[in-house]
Order: structure tokens, then sequence, then C-alpha cells
């Protein structure tokens, strides 16, 4: 059995040699290594060729390696395959990889096949997105943006479409030319796409006299710390029609908060400024992670959380800057230890964390849990760190897409889908789409302006890196940059949660 095995597994490997083309090259000094997934045949970003000793090379955006080791050129060269949700096939002994022989000149394509219900597209800021395809000669499918902002690594984005145009911010900028960057929030606008983004989006930085990207939030009066702002949307602001608000946080780092508070943006000057600041132990009644507005009731309602919208405020400037507005979803136990889940102002709102939590305690039915999803086959319960849920034409069902805490392949890299009647749930169990090996991918958010099909394909997208990943090695550009990813709702693999 061990030696029927080995042979099928060389078998294997050997289909995977054979399924690599040698083809003319643009880049004449260079050998043109192009992954491509096995069954769309478009490139794939974010795949790790490794020798067998030690050489690292990582595709650009259109899965493209522009190839030119003196040594090893001419000569066949084994490479391991990381792909991040794609595989090559393994071989008897467990390995996978793909054996080439670089040629000047040549194009090897190394397909892949797609273990993940996703498709990953392309990294969408940092620069080198293209830098491979260039080496080589072939032309760039994005046109660059008239103002780049010369970012090398962007960190947690927030996007809301606001008079006419798409709004993005993002936290902690990196700059190339030193190990400080922009700690006070980047920001950039585009149209709102109506054709192909599968390339990714001409991002027009607001920038410096230098051409970096500059502060979103300067609060010069106070220069200590960073700020980071989140829940960034539009609410109304009766005779002035609407105004960008979110929150923002003046902090020494993860820990140590020295200022928070309503931010409000300044259309004249293109930055947010304090509108309202609030107190330090003020812990939930302020907008945070991706919102949405919701109408119930007559009722317009702004709504968000880490990633259930478990808290609401109606959707107007003056009552997002008034905290006694606020409402949370909690829930709560009767005399006789039923769970009751309602909306109220004096407790915080329970999120996936505290259900998971109770469950555990005993205190909680798995039956009546609203925000810890189980996976398909009803046994792995997940709880959920960051993520957002939209409204969804096509499936006519709130959809939740959501990073997982305490992943099987990653702490916080796995992605999982989910759908619900109600945007506080209960969601069905879920379906994990994508995932990063011993990578974290977090602050994901799906962009409902950027469906297509009548809903049925939506895009979202998050953050790369390693940090919290217990994993030494940052992957060369990608790392803590956003890549987006293409998810079909009408894919075979979602079936299983969505019935017929």
């Amino acid at each position: 059995m061990k030696t029927h095995g080995r042979m099928r597994g060389a078998l294997m490997l050997g289909w995977a040699f054979l399924m690599v083309m040698n083809l003319p090259a643009a880049g004449g000094e260079y050998a043109e290594l192009r992954v491509i997934d096995a069954e769309t045949k478009r490139g794939l970003p974010l795949v790790e060729l490794t020798t067998v000793n030690e050489l690292k090379f990582v595709t650009d955006n259109a899965g493209r390696i522009a190839f030119r080791e003196p040594d090893l050129m001419g000569t066949e060269v084994f490479f391991s395959v990381r792909g991040h949700g794609y595989e090559a096939p393994k071989d008897g002994f467990g390995i996978s990889g793909v054996r080439v022989t670089p040629k000047a000149g040549e194009v090897v394509e190394i397909p892949l096949k797609r273990m993940i219900v996703a498709h990953r597209l392309t990294r969408l800021t940092g620069e080198g997105k293209w830098r491979d395809t260039k080496l080589l000669g072939h032309p760039v499918p994005l046109a660059d943006s008239p103002n780049p902002g010369q970012v090398a690594g962007q960190d947690s984005i927030q996007a809301a479409v606001y008079r006419g145009k798409v709004y993005w911010f993002w936290g902690d900028t990196n700059q190339i030319k030193y190990p400080l960057g922009l700690y006070r929030t980047a920001g950039a606008t585009t149209a709102i796409p109506d054709g192909d983004i599968s390339n990714g989006l001409p991002y027009d930085y607001f920038t410096d006299k230098t051409g970096f990207a500059r502060a979103m939030m300067p609060l010069s009066e106070r220069p200590e710390g960073v700020i980071w702002i989140f829940g960034v949307c539009a609410v109304a602001d009766g005779k002035n029609g609407e105004k960008l608000i979110g929150h923002y946080s003046r902090r020494k780092g993860l820990n140590g908060e020295l200022e928070q508070g309503i931010a409000v943006f300044d259309d004249d000057k293109n930055i947010f400024t304090v509108a309202r600041q609030l107190p330090l132990d003020e812990k939930w009644r302020y907008p945070r992670g991706h919102p949405i507005i919701m109408e119930e009731g007559g009722q317009r309602w702004l709504m968000f959380g880490a990633a259930i919208p478990n808290i609401r405020v109606p959707a107007t400037l003056a009552a997002v800057l008034d905290p006694a507005q606020y409402e949370a979803f909690a829930c709560q136990f009767d005399k006789d230890g039923k769970p009751e889940w309602r909306w109220q102002k004096e407790l915080p709102p329970t999120d996936s964390d505290k259900e998971s939590k109770l469950l555990k305690a005993g205190k909680l039915r798995p039956e009546d849990a609203r925000f810890t999803l189980v996976d398909a086959n009803g046994k792995d319960r997940i709880v959920l760190h960051t993520g957002s849920v939209r409204w969804n034409d096509f499936r006519k069902k709130w959809v939740l897409v959501a990073c997982r805490i305490g992943g099987q392949t990653s702490h916080l890299g796995e992605v999982w889908y989910a759908e619900a009647d109600s945007p506080v749930g209960p969601f069905t169990p879920g379906v994990r789409v994508a995932m990063h090996d011993r990578q974290t991918f977090y602050n994901v958010g799906h962009h409902a302006f950027l469906d297509r099909d009548g809903g049925r394909t939506i895009y979202f997208e998050g953050t790369y890196t390693n940090d919290f990943s217990g994993n030494p090695y940052a992957t060369p550009r990608y790392n803590y940059n956003q890549v987006m990813y293409r998810l079909d709702l009408a894919a075979p693999e979602l079936k299983v949660i969505q019935g017929k």
C-alpha cells in the first residue's frame, strides 16, 4: 500500500510537471514564471515559490515572477509552492511543488488548483503591485493614479460613498524612505466604480508637498500619539444634506488611549476634525467597524459593530453626537434563565466573543446563539473577530463576511461567510471562503457598492500581515497591505448553507 501511494503521488507530481508550459516571453533577459488559476487561467497574486536552498520568489498582481538567477537558468529547478488557498499536487512524500526549467525569454506557466471558495484577485495598496509584469515588458492593466501616495504599506480599510465619490481611509501607512510613516490616517478618493475592478482601484491620495500620503486628521495642537479612525459613514445633516463622520481614537498604540470622540469631515480642508470628545471610559456609544444604514419602523438607523452590527443610533449627525441616543443589542436572562435578545440603552452589546463565553459556561444553549457560527457540519464553533454585514439583493438576505479568531490554519487568517434574515442574526452555519496559512487577514470588509451581477458577485478585502500570527516571516511587498477577493454567491460550496 505504501509503495502504491508513492507511485500514485509521483504520478500526480508528474502531472503537475506536464502541465507546466514553456512559451515565448516578452522580457528577453528574464525567464517568466507565471502562476495561474488552473480553472480561470487568471494570474494569481500572493503565491510564494521557494527553491530547495531557500530562494523565495513572490508573484505580483498578474501572477508573474521575473526570474533571473545566473546559476539556475536552463537548469531544472524544484519550487515548493505556498498559495494561501491554492495548491500544487503533492508527491508520495507529501511535498507540494513544481519542477521547471527557467530559460531567458521563455514563459513557464504553473497552474494551481483553487481550494477555497473565493477567488484572490489583487493587492490593492503598496508599491510594486505590477513589478514583475513591468520587468518582463508586459503592459500594466491598471493605469497609475495621478497621486499614488508613495505608499509602501497600509492597515485596515474604511470606505464610504459620499457626495458622488468613494472615500477610502487607512490606518498606519508605511513609506519607503524611512521606517516611520504616517500614523494619523491616510485617505484617497475614487469614482464610484462601474467597470472591471479585478485589477484594483486607482486611488487618488490626499498627499503632502513631497507626494507622500498626508494626515487626514492632523490634530496638530495635540501631537502625541497615533490617530485611528473607524466606523466611517455618511449621515443626514439637515439642510447640509449629509456629513461624513467616524470615531477617532488618539492613542499610544494598541494599548493606552489618550483621547477619543466623534470626528466630522471638513469638505473644504479635506481633513477630519473633532466634533465631540468622549470620555475614555465610554466603550460602545460610538461608530465602529463597517456601518450600514437600515430603515425599521419608519426610523433610519445607523448600525455597526466589530462584525455583527449590534449597536445602532438614528442616522443623523445630531444623534451620532449624542451618546444618549445609542442602543445596544444584548442578551439578557429572565428569572427562569431564558435568554431575551433586545435593543436597550443601558447594557453594552453582546458580541461573538461574549456569546461564546456564555455557551461555554452553559448559560446559553447552542440553538439560542446568534453571533457565533458553526461550520456547515455543525461541529466547529466559529468566534468572529472583525467583518461586515450587508444586504444582498441576489440572496435576499443579510450576508456576513468576517474574520475568525482562533482559526485552524491561522489565528486571524480565515474568512467566513454566512447569511441571516436580520442583520443581528441568527446566522446560518458558516463556510470558510478564504484562508492565509500562518498569516493574518483582519478588518475584513465587503464593499456593497462594488457588487456586480445583481449582487451575485461580491468583493471583500482585508489587511494581510504576519502581525499576530506568531510567524516571523513577512511576505515581501504584500505584508501590511490590502488584498481583495471575489466571491460568487452562487458557488456550489455555499449551497450547503443556502439550501435550494
